[in-house]
């Protein structure tokens, strides 16, 4: 049985990930993060009690930004294929966190990168990385953008994801290191964070449709971003870490929209027009905007033989319907405590 270890294992990415490594029969180990209440809602319905035979996924604590506990967890597990997609990945918030998104995005690579350096020239080990790598790092070169387009990083998070990248290319041409480069574009999925402006829209389509929320605030509205579905993506994170040698990819659809297009669909589905509830808030406009995101992914289609399944506005439905379910069930614990408020029984 492989073993793969999965760091950022309770985020969108790690929860598919997590999921497609099972059904491929991996024993998945998960670094998570200590904190006072749970966060691990994304992959619940995975996990199950240790005391239990033939069980495949076990949670470790972790901290990208601290090398012991890495190296521990790295010991511990002996992986096979280390996936690597924990980081502070959101961008507007790079802006305000600039030194913890460097030394979790940047520094926390180089100091996993380290460990698997340290560890397996000890042990004679050859242990598969991937490195998750953002489209953002093209920030302001042309599309369409692709493994040859140089990086013109726009934003905290951005530069960050840059010098991860290179790091883990000098440890693969230093050390031999089989570290892989994923440049993945905007991947979405109904397992979104709220905070992302795509989750954010499906979730105030949702909200909006029965009658719990009045506006949604929004920044730039013409920004363009290559969108598929993180499902798909994941696949293409360990068809990566199944060849000989390792290399960089860009994964992508090809396609681009603008933010007003995904408005269209999303308010579309439920037979709203987003201009009468769509507002415009300085505060969610970046100091410096990337305009226009479409990757070129023809080099992993080509060779790993990879391909998005889910197109856009398939994707954008999938996550309104979600999210009008979600509110569906908001809705009606809001008009129980209505009606136990009427009667005198809610609580004050």
């Amino acid at each position: 049985m492989k073993r793969a270890l999965v760091t950022g294992i309770t985020g969108q990415d790690g929860s598919y990930l997590t999921e497609f490594l099972l059904a491929k029969g991996y024993a998945v180990h998960g670094i998570i993060r200590r904190a006072s209440s749970f966060n691990t809602d994304r992959i619940d319905h995975l996990y199950e009690d240790r005391h239990k035979e033939h069980v495949n996924l076990f949670l470790h604590y972790g901290e990208l930004g601290d090398a012991t506990s890495l190296r521990r967890v790295i010991e511990t597990t002996e992986p096979d294929e280390i996936y690597h997609l924990g980081a502070q990945s959101h961008v507007r918030v790079s802006f305000d966190q600039p030194l913890y998104t460097a030394d979790v995005d940047a520094s926390g690579t180089l100091r996993l990168l380290e460990a698997v350096r340290d560890i397996d020239g000890r042990t004679g080990r050859r242990t598969k990385v991937y490195n998750a790598g953002s489209s953002e790092m093209f920030g302001a070169s042309a599309p369409p953008q692709s493994e040859k387009t140089l990086f013109y990083p726009r934003s905290p998070y951005a530069v960050s994801k840059v010098a991860a990248h290179w790091f883990a290319v000098n440890y693969r041409e230093a050390y031999g290191i089989p570290v892989s480069n994923g440049i993945l574009f905007n991947h979405e999925s109904p397992r979104r964070g709220e905070t992302f402006v795509s989750r954010k829209i499906t979730r105030a389509v949702g909200r909006i449709y029965l009658g719990l929320q009045e506006s949604l605030y929004l920044g730039n509205l013409d920004a363009r971003r290559d969108w598929g579905f993180a499902g798909d993506y994941v696949e293409a994170m360990w068809l990566m870490l199944q060849q000989d040698d390792a290399d960089d990819f860009v994964v992508a659809t090809g396609e681009s929209y603008t933010v007003r297009e995904m408005l269209d669909v999303a308010f579309g589905h439920v037979e709203l027009d987003w201009r009468d509830y769509v507002r415009f808030d300085p505060r969610y406009v970046r100091p410096t905007e990337v305009d226009h995101l479409c990757g070129d992914a023809s080099k992993i289609r080509r060779t790993l033989g990879w391909e998005p399944r889910v197109g856009f506005e398939p994707l954008v439905r999938m996550m309104v319907d979600h999210d009008v379910e979600l509110a569906r069930g908001e809705r009606m614990l809001t008009d129980h405590g209505h009606a136990l408020a009427q009667r005198g029984l809610a609580s004050p």
